[in-house]
């Protein structure tokens, strides 16, 4: 590999032969040659090119150009044609629709299928960082992968660098996804730490230079998913949203909270419409949609082109039926243990129904059981004028509601056990499911654990925070 700046010391990018010397040991590596000539602009100039590698021509997401740092462009996408067209039909793919949100290990691929088996038209993968993703790490690159019934698919990654976002998006693109989303929204310490996720939002200038980079780099439409701001004294999403309108961005996904509140508050839906209305971008709205008639409300007064439910999907997968169809489902503890044992069925066929598969299965089964006993029923008629107040998902549920006449006494065992709330309980659901041949088996196991040892259960619930990562 040979690689040579015709301006030498005077260069105003003289980091760009790092960035050359790794990136062409990649291609060696990968048991590929290249030759380059490159010309950076000198103090006095401003351009930089990249010459033709005369063997193997490297991909888009290889391209020099796409190494050059955040802070070398203007925050100006300058997107061709064909890009634009590209942004354009996803649009319409996500038009109206309710958009299953990207979920650090709730977003797992057979959950996603389950949520596609009941109408989830959209999807997104759990966050992927993009560093590790092009290490070859096998976590990362198994984020990569859709099922067969995922019709629109999105990949989300993390990066604040231009050179592994676009390598990313070549990859995703590799892959079969619609379009890649950049995190600008998760909270978690193992993301902000890097200048990751909600880290971003801190300097909007800088993630509009980021955001145009990759953009121009790659061949899916790109969004962007942010939050208010990082925190209530620094609420920016007004400005955020207005930079990435010309950085490229196909649309904005924001989250009416901010990362400090995590969600400890509910989802400005107010600031999220304005939001929504101030921007020729098109944004679509994330929080706090647990019923069908608290999307269609939420749909139609914001005037964001789309939805997003997280914990609401994480709670019942079948929102998203309910959401085509204007009703509840209402569906009882028998009809919701066909539809776990559905999982358990997705997760065999993914992971393997052997002691390894179960291994990696049980990483997320017994996980689920923490957002699925919280599913109640309730009634538009009973609830919809409560949920204008606050939203449903935030309001605490007892296991018997008494605006609806239950008694915890009086209501099935098996309805009782699948509310439960006991990580321990949540522990034997899932084994008794995974070790069942079929539902009527696995409702005998499962009435017969309750009333051994539901009680117990019941009185050892306690509370715990969100343990879920949406960004």
């Amino acid at each position: 590999m040979i690689g040579r700046c015709s301006t030498g010391a005077s260069s105003r990018h003289s980091f760009i032969s790092r960035l050359l010397a790794d990136q062409c040991q990649a291609w060696v590596k990968r048991g590929r040659s290249a030759v380059f000539t490159v010309h950076c602009a000198t103090l006095a100039e401003s351009s930089l090119h990249a010459g033709t590698p005369l063997t193997t021509e490297p991909s888009t997401s290889e391209s020099t150009a796409a190494l050059v740092d955040a802070s070398e462009n203007k925050g100006v996408a300058s997107l061709t044609d064909e890009q634009l067209h590209r942004n354009a039909e996803l649009l319409e793919m996500l038009r109206g629709k309710l958009i299953l949100a990207p979920l650090t290990k709730g977003g797992n691929l057979p959950f996603r299928r389950l949520c596609a088996d009941f109408g989830a038209e959209v999807t997104m993968s759990e966050m992927s960082f993009a560093r590790h993703l092009l290490r070859g790490d096998p976590t990362e690159k198994a984020r990569l992968k859709r099922s067969a019934n995922e019709a629109c698919f999105g990949f989300q990654i993390a990066t604040n660098n231009i050179g592994e976002g676009v390598r990313a998006g070549a990859l995703a693109a590799e892959a079969g996804a619609s379009w890649m989303d950049l995190n600008c929204g998760c909270p978690i310490y193992e993301a902000t730490k890097r200048g990751l996720g909600s880290a971003l939002l801190r300097n909007p200038r800088k993630l509009a230079r980021l955001v145009a980079g990759i953009a121009e780099g790659i061949d899916l439409p790109l969004t962007v998913k942010v939050r208010l701001g990082t925190s209530a004294s620094k609420i920016n999403v007004q400005q955020v949203v207005s930079l990435l309108q010309d950085a490229g961005a196909a649309a904005v996904i924001v989250h009416g909270r901010t990362a400090e509140q995590r969600y400890k508050k509910p989802a400005d839906w107010t600031l999220m419409a304005d939001v929504a209305r101030s921007n020729e971008v098109p944004v679509v709205g994330n929080g706090d949609i647990l019923t069908y008639y608290e999307a269609q409300q939420r749909l139609n007064d914001s005037g964001c082109l789309a939805h997003m439910v997280g914990r609401g999907a994480l709670i019942k997968p079948w929102i998203f039926q309910e959401v085509k169809e204007g009703r509840e489902l209402n569906l009882d503890a028998t009809e919701r243990l066909g539809i776990y044992r559905q999982l358990v069925s997705h997760m065999k066929e993914h992971f393997g129904d052997d002691s390894k598969g179960r291994r990696k299965a049980f990483y997320f089964l017994p996980w689920h059981f923490d957002f699925l006993c919280r599913y109640r029923h309730l009634p538009e008629e009973v609830y919809r004028a409560s949920s204008e107040e606050r939203p449903l998902i935030g309001q605490r549920m007892e296991t018997a509601a008494s605006e609806l006449g239950e008694e915890l006494d009086s209501l099935p065992v098996l309805e009782r056990l699948l509310r439960c709330q006991s990580t321990d309980a949540h522990a034997e659901i899932a084994a008794a499911l995974w070790d069942s041949s079929s539902d009527a088996e696995a409702k005998s196991v499962l009435e017969q654990l309750g009333n051994g040892k539901l009680a117990d259960w019941e009185s050892n619930n306690d509370d715990r925070e969100e343990r879920v990562a949406e960004g």
